[in-house]
C-alpha cells in the first residue's frame, strides 16, 4: 500500500476510524498528524467498541507502531488517561508500539479556560468549539509561546517555563473575567503525567525516515475534515490546525514526495458538528438518523448536523487534497429511503448562474443554495452484505454517481461499523 494519507473530505465525522483501522492490517506504522484531543475516532472490533482522541487507530492492531507527530497538540493528562483506558481493556500501551514526538506542543489548562471563555464572549456568532483548548494551544504555537512535549521531558526546564505562562494567561483569564488557575495543582498533575509519557518521547522525524528507508508501510491519519482546515475551511467555523493532505507532511516531517496516495473518506450523506454554513442541511435525514441512534459525537456525545451528499464540497475536497481513491461510509444509513438527493450545484441567493465550488466566503456560503439531483432508493438491507456484485444495483448506482461527482476512484464502500463491513473494490 505504500505511504498514504488518509484524509476526510467533509466537515469531519467521516467514518475515518473505520476506514483507518481497517487500512492499518496493510502498513507498519500509523501517524497523527494534526489536531489534538477534540478529535475522536470510533472503532468497532467485534462486540468491542474503543473510541480514540489522540492515540492512533493502529494501537488496536498488534505489531503496528503509532506516532503522534510533531503537528498534534497534546494534553499530558488526558494522554495518559487514553493510555490507562486502554490498558483496562488489555492493551498494553508502550515504547514498542507508540512513540510521540519531541516536538509536538502542550494543551494547558489556561488553553482550555481561555477557550470557554472566548466562546462565551462570541455569544450568537460563537463557533462551537468543544472548549478543549486546541485553538488557543495552536495560538500560542505561532505565538512562539508554547510548551513542547521536550520541555516536559526536562522537570526543572518545565517548572521555570510554566511558572512564566501560568502568571501571564492567569492574568488574561482575570481580565476575561475568569477564576485563576491552582498553578501547583496542575503542574503536580503534568509532572506525573511526563513520567508516564517521557520513555515515549523521540525525534519522531528521523524514525519515520529510516522506516522509509527500510522500506516500511506508513499510513498517516487525518483528524477532523477538509472543510475544518484552517486555511482551506468554512473559516472562522473551523478548527487551527490544517486538515487537509499537507498538513500530513508538515505535521510529521515527512516530504510531500514521499507520499503514494491520499485516500478521501465521505459518508453517503453529510454531516457537520458546530456553528457555520452546511447548505445541504435538512431536518429531515437528520431526525431519521438521530431516530436510528447515529450521527453523534465521538468525543462531546453532541448530535450531528445532517444532510444529503454535497458534491460541490467533496469535489473541492478532492482538488486541495490530491484525493485518489474513495472510500464511502455510512451507505447503510439510506437502506431505508425512497428517494436521496445528492447536492451538484449551488445558487447563491438562490440566483444567477450555477456555482460548481464553494465560495470562500462563509456568509455568501450560508446564501448558497442547493441544486439537487434524486435518486431512486434500494429499500434493502445493506449491512450483511460483504461484496460489492451483492449489492442492490440502485446502492451501486448510487456509490459510482457519488465518485464520478467527486472525481475520484471509488475504492472501499462501509456498509457498517464493523471491520468485516467493509467492502474493497
Amino acid at each position: 500500500m505504500a505511504n498514504t494519507i488518509l484524509v476526510g473530505s467533509q466537515w469531519g465525522d467521516e467514518g475515518k476510524g473505520k476506514i483507518i483501522d481497517v487500512l492499518t492490517g496493510k502498513v507498519d506504522i500509523v501517524v497523527r498528524s494534526q489536531g489534538g484531543n477534540n478529535a475522536g475516532h470510533t472503532i468497532v472490533d467485534g462486540d468491542k467498541k474503543y473510541v480514540l482522541h489522540l492515540i492512533p487507530s493502529g494501537i488496536l492492531r498488534k505489531g503496528k507502531l503509532c506516532v503522534i507527530g510533531n503537528g498534534v497538540v497534546i494534553d499530558p493528562v488526558g494522554l495518559v488517561s487514553e493510555i490507562k483506558g486502554l490498558a483496562a481493556r488489555g492493551i498494553k500501551v508502550n515504547a514498542k508500539n507508540l512513540l510521540i514526538s519531541d516536538c509536538a506542543h502542550l494543551v494547558m489548562p489556561w488553553h482550555r479556560e481561555l477557550d470557554g471563555l472566548r466562546e462565551a464572549l462570541k455569544g450568537k456568532n460563537k463557533i462551537g468549539t468543544t472548549k478543549r483548548g486546541i485553538g488557543p494551544a495552536y495560538g500560542d504555537k505561532v505565538a512562539r509561546t508554547g510548551l513542547r512535549i521536550c520541555d516536559l521531558a526536562n522537570p526543572a526546564v518545565f517548572r521555570e517555563k510554566f511558572a512564566l505562562r501560568l502568571k501571564e494567561n492567569n492574568a488574561l483569564i482575570r481580565a476575561l473575567g475568569g477564576k485563576p488557575l491552582n498553578g501547583k495543582k496542575i503542574l503536580a498533575g503534568y509532572l506525573a503525567a511526563a513520567k508516564v509519557l517521557t520513555p515515549l518521547v523521540t525525534n519522531t522525524v528521523t524514525l519515520l525516515h529510516k522506516a522509509m528507508q527500510a522500506k516500511k508501510e506508513i499510513l498517516f491519519e487525518g483528524a477532523q475534515g477538509t472543510f475544518l482546515d484552517i486555511d482551506h475551511g468554512t473559516y472562522p467555523y473551523v478548527t487551527s490546525s490544517n486538515t487537509t493532505s499537507g498538513g500530513a507532511c508538515t505535521g510529521s516531517g515527512v516530504a510531500p514526495n514521499r507520499i503514494d496516495r491520499v485516500v478521501g473518506v465521505v459518508k453517503a450523506y453529510t454531516t457537520r458538528v458546530g456553528e457555520g454554513p452546511f447548505p445541504t442541511e435538512e431536518d429531515e435525514i437528520g431526525d431519521m438518523l438521530h431516530a436510528m441512534g447515529r450521527e453523534f459525537g465521538a468525543t462531546t456525545g453532541r448530535a450531528r448536523r445532517c444532510g444529503w451528499y454535497d458534491a460541490v464540497a467533496a469535489r473541492y475536497a478532492t482538488i486541495i487534497n490530491g484525493v485518489d481513491d474513495l472510500a464511502i461510509t455510512n451507505l447503510d444509513g439510506l437502506d431505508g429511503l425512497d428517494e436521496i438527493k445528492v447536492c451538484t450545484g449551488y445558487r447563491l441567493d438562490g440566483k444567477g448562474p450555477v456555482l460548481d465550488t464553494p465560495p470562500t466566503d462563509a456568509g455568501q456560503l450560508a446564501r448558497c443554495r442547493p441544486l439537487y439531483t434524486s435518486f431512486p432508493g434500494w429499500k434493502t438491507p445493506t449491512d450483511k452484505i460483504r461484496k460489492y456484485k451483492d449489492l442492490p444495483p440502485k446502492a451501486r448506482r448510487y456509490a459510482e454517481t457519488l465518485a464520478k461527482l467527486t472525481g475520484a476512484r471509488l475504492s472501499i464502500v462501509s456498509t457498517g461499523p464493523g471491520r468485516d463491513q467493509t467492502i474493497h473494490l
